[in-house]
């Protein structure tokens, strides 16, 4: 009698007892259970994976079935916040010191700036030096989710935060080693942008690892206020030690950063599958002398779902995307493209609003240098809420395109107002610039994070994590190319008046809304085809 096959697919999720041993840079399970066994006896290449975190090795509890999925998650979402927020805070300097170093205001006899940047063309020097260190982002950005898919991500973030701390502590030591030569701070600026360019892929492609599509966007809002927590951080410190020499201003950044690499480090687990939760399941070949039989055994729990946006299993699932692939998805061109204008809005604030802030008189007066850095902060204060805002109602609708045009249109008339009137009195600045910041950072956020991992994990690619750092870094890494543009182009554009500038940055609005128009149109056909949004009332009743 031939010998039919069983096939058994087996699912490690529900069966926690067994420990999970590392030895010989792989994971075993020992359990005396041969079932439990087979995954790692049958094709020892599908079970290598990264050493897990030196945490991990100290206190063996903190793995299943001690410590729970929901407490892995609930680690992983703050230390990747921690990681992001400290990458923004150290990027946040440049623009606190720019009122010190650049040129100064008429009235002001006190100070007389920092070579190279103090003389006539300081703004467009120090618009060119945004451009150094944005740019570099910017093509850093393409090679590192590219690497991010390929190597283990817990050392490749770590590396960036210790070179992204290098570099700030070495743009601070110019002021100690009186340091006044141009192509010093360029280099610098330079090699800091592609260290700070391995930090948003790998965070982003952690965090989609560990949570599916239903909440994602509230989970990605809510998370993605580190890059405004982190802008309000690095504004508060750089902008206190101010006063003692803008040397301070970089040094206490880039210290913050190196401490939270060496966190991380220590302690992020990358992937579910590195602690035992989900591996992925296999079909187990086994010969039977009586008869045919077909037995199929599903071991799944409720824990393994939140895992993935959808349940799919490939032999191919974990295989990297390439480059021309992943443009090639439904989706990646539009929101890119759009993020493209987005982020030149974003950016712009973020490197010349202290600088705006300090040279626009509110209610006749003008503000020092350390109060207008600390009165930045109320735009990130904005952008929080705002990022929080657009995750929730586009769960709500489940129409992410039509979220962003929503805030992109309302944004507009918000610059406009905020240019006219903010110079009123201080309750008017601080109101609409609190409203600027959160229609403005909206839409940005949440492109760069339930978007992006939206994206990354569509049904086309079937569930491929790996494909995630890809997708994030080119939508991303396109907006970064904006970033540059924007912060270099205000430096030219100001010296014909603010005017200018803020037509610049209504006008890159209007695109980034066009690029958006055809997305969100198919959205509302969709939705209006399901009757899914008549239907959202009906039910809250």
């Amino acid at each position: 009698m031939e010998a039919s096959r069983v096939h058994l697919q087996i699912r490690t999720t529900k069966l926690p007892e067994p420990p999970l041993i590392w030895s010989d840079r792989r994971w075993y399970s020992h359990s005396s259970d041969p079932f439990i066994n087979l995954w790692s006896d049958l094709d020892p290449s599908d079970t290598q994976m990264p050493p897990p975190p030196p945490i991990l090795r100290l206190f063996p509890n903190l793995r299943p079935p001690d410590k729970t999925l929901v407490f892995h998650q609930t680690s992983v979402l703050v230390l990747t916040f921690l990681a992001y927020a400290s990458f923004h805070a150290s990027r946040k300097p440049p623009s606190i010191v720019k009122s010190v170093l650049g040129p100064n205001l008429p009235t002001n006899s006190t100070s007389s700036g920092w070579p190279p940047f103090d003389g006539p063309l300081g703004t467009r020097r120090l618009g060119e030096l945004d451009l150094a260190f944005l740019v570099s982002y910017s093509a850093g950005m393409y090679f590192s989710g590219h690497l991010g898919d390929r190597i283990d991500l817990r050392l490749f973030l770590f590396s960036g935060m210790i070179g992204s701390g290098v570099m700030t502590l070495a743009f601070g030591l110019g002021y100690w080693l009186d340091v006044h030569l141009w192509g010093y701070f360029v280099c610098v600026q330079v090699v800091c942008g592609l260290f700070q360019s391995i930090g948003w892929p790998c965070v982003v492609a952690v965090v989609g690892n560990w949570f599916g599509k239903e909440k994602r966007g509230l989970i990605m809002g809510v998370w993605n206020s580190n890059t405004s927590v982190g802008n309000i951080i690095g504004s508060v410190v750089a902008s206190s030690v101010l006063e003692y020499g803008w040397g301070w201003s970089f040094v206490l950044p880039g210290v913050l950063i190196v401490m939270i690499g060496v966190l991380v480090f220590s302690c992020l687990v990358v992937s579910p599958e590195d602690v035992g939760f989900g591996i992925p399941s296999k079909d187990v070949a086994m010969g039977v002398l009586n008869g045919e039989v077909d037995v199929s055994e599903k071991l799944e729990s409720e824990e393994a779902s939140l895992l993935r946006p959808e349940n799919v299993t490939d032999v191919h699932s974990s295989d990297a995307i390439g480059f021309l692939d992943a443009w090639r998805l439904p989706g990646v061109a539009p929101f890119a493209f759009c993020l493209f204008f987005s982020k030149l809005v974003a950016y712009t604030f973020l490197y010349w609003l202290p600088f705006y802030i300090r040279h626009t008189a509110v209610d006749g007066v003008h503000l020092s240098h350390k109060a207008a850095g600390i009165f930045s902060t109320i735009f990130d204060i904005g952008g929080v809420l705002g990022g929080i805002a657009a995750g929730f109602i586009s769960d709500k609708i489940e129409a992410r395109g039509v979220t962003s045009v929503a805030f992109l249109l309302l944004s507009m008339p918000a610059l406009i107002l905020y240019r006219m009137y903010g110079s009123i009195s201080m309750l008017a600045n601080i109101s609409l610039m609190f409203i600027s910041g959160m229609l403005v950072n909206g839409p940005y956020s949440l492109i760069t994070t339930a978007v992006a991992t939206d994206l990354g994990t569509q049904s086309g690619i079937k569930g491929n994590s790996r494909a995630l750092a890809t997708v994030t870094a080119i939508i991303d890494g396109t907006g970064s190319v904006g970033a540059a543009l924007g912060p270099l182009l205000a430096g030219y554009v100001s010296t014909r008046g603010w005017n200018s500038v803020f037509f610049m940055l209504i006008a890159s609005l209007f695109f980034a809304t066009l690029f958006l128009i055809r997305v969100a149109r198919t959205e509302i056909k969709e939705k209006l085809g399901e009757s899914k949004w008549f239907s959202y009332s009906i039910v809250g009743q």
